[in-house]
């Protein structure tokens, strides 16, 4: 069954928010019906839907930076065993390497793919402990906690680091940054940012800081763990960029990985403060004979093989952009009509997560909010952000606007059981 969400209508939306009338509880097999698990294809997409099981026992559907919902298809791929020294899977790895070259549109005779075992934050320490050499520095610039846990990386390795650290609803300034590089003595050989800072939403213009980089002559690492995959970026000035199969690639989680210029990668060889996290001897590994140097993770790299087959698929980073940006308005639209209130300025908000602040409501309670939609088959996210209590709402993964539009009707289904003012302000 194929249905076009594409052509959604915001307008219709805020109608059905504003005149739907319907029992103050729908239970989950009732708002399972207006989400992609009761098709199997949504424009010819794989959905999260397996086949197998009924409707009310489908998984919860993830708005969340990661973990995410992923397609039936991704996960039945991670259900075949092979063993970590055989020819096949030597193969899905050298397949999974090129095709985040392709990806990230660059050539392999001046980048390389490092795969590298757990999360995307062993990933970030990986390259911030392999490459910047013993005696120099690093400049890290943050504006959110990722980029916070930068610095306490550098600082739990011994490493010597700069934080510039700007408010988490606030870009870095590039005047900051440019006068902490020109007065350093060449100090610093690394200058590292977060792309998409989760904390808040906020995507930060790597572009601009990158040209600044590369004017001092440092290098440039990227953090881009939750916008690679959906958000372009152009590597003209990134020596590292580091992400996770469990992002925008829409893969399970299991390893992390940097794609690298293999010019910056040679001068890491025996850089490393670490064995199992050396970036450079991982990649000269995989050079040599193709393998891990220890065990991979088999079932999350099979799964990921077929999640770049599926973001190939959709139409690749530009068309998954679209998906994301659509489901990002579908919300904004809806919390707007319910009086929710942005955490970050419209124009700075990025389309990978959105933060809304708490209503001003004695009736207002986050855990019960979260358990009430949780219990109708929606996962939201707790806030981070360290000026405002705050919850996030994720866009990306396996969801579709009529996922979010699905949520935004558990919301206000919510709103009304909790009684909250904002949700009566609003009828």
């Amino acid at each position: 069954q194929k249905t076009n969400l594409f052509a959604y209508s915001s307008e219709m939306f805020l109608r059905r928010i504003a005149c739907l009338k319907r029992p103050s509880k729908l239970n989950r097999s009732q708002f399972r019906l207006i989400s992609s698990q009761a098709v199997s294809l949504v424009d010819g997409i794989s959905t999260s839907r397996d086949p197998a099981r009924p409707l009310e026992d489908q998984d919860k559907l993830l708005f969340t930076p990661g973990p995410l919902t992923t397609s039936y298809t991704t996960k039945q791929a991670a259900t075949f065993d092979l063993g970590s020294r055989d020819t096949k899977f030597i193969n899905v790895i050298k397949e999974v390497c090129s095709g985040l070259l392709e990806v990230a549109e660059v050539k392999d005779d001046q980048f390389t793919t490092v795969p590298m075992q757990g999360s995307g934050t062993f990933g970030v320490e990986s390259v911030l402990t392999s490459v910047v050499p013993r005696d120099k520095s690093i400049c890290i610039v943050a504006n959110g906690a990722y980029g916070v846990r930068m610095s306490q990386m550098a600082k739990a390795n011994g490493m010597k680091y700069t934080l510039i650290e700007f408010p988490d609803d606030s870009s870095p300034t590039v005047s900051d940054i440019d006068q902490v590089l020109s007065s350093d003595g060449g100090e610093h050989s690394h200058v590292a940012v977060v792309h998409s800072e989760t904390t808040s939403g906020i995507i930060n213009d790597v572009e601009t800081i990158g040209q600044l980089v590369k004017k001092h002559n440092r290098s440039f690492i990227v953090d881009a763990m939750s916008s690679f995959g959906a958000v372009p970026v152009s590597f003209d000035n990134i020596d590292f960029l580091v992400s996770s199969s469990n992002k925008c690639i829409e893969g399970i989680p299991g390893f992390s990985f940097a794609i690298a210029r293999k010019s910056e990668l040679a001068k890491a060889k025996g850089n490393a403060r670490s064995l199992a996290l050396d970036l450079e001897a991982q990649r000269s590994g995989l050079d040599a004979g193709g393998q891990f140097r220890f065990t991979p993770p088999t079932h999350s790299l099979l799964a990921f093989r077929q999640a770049l087959q599926e973001l190939k698929e959709e139409g690749g980073v530009l068309a998954r952009a679209q998906r994301y940006r659509t489901n990002q308005a579908v919300l904004q639209q809806g919390m707007q009509a319910l009086g929710f209130e942005l955490y970050l300025r419209p124009e700075a908000a990025g389309y990978i997560i959105s933060s809304y602040k708490y209503p001003t409501d004695p009736n207002w309670d986050f855990t019960a909010f979260y358990n009430k939609l949780n219990d109708r088959g929606f996962v939201i996210y707790p806030g981070k952000v360290s000026k405002a209590d705050c919850f996030r709402i994720g866009h990306i993964g396996r969801l579709f606007p009529q996922d979010t539009e699905g949520l935004m009707r558990a919301i206000e289904d919510v709103c009304k059981e909790m009684k909250t003012a904002q949700f009566y302000q609003q009828q």
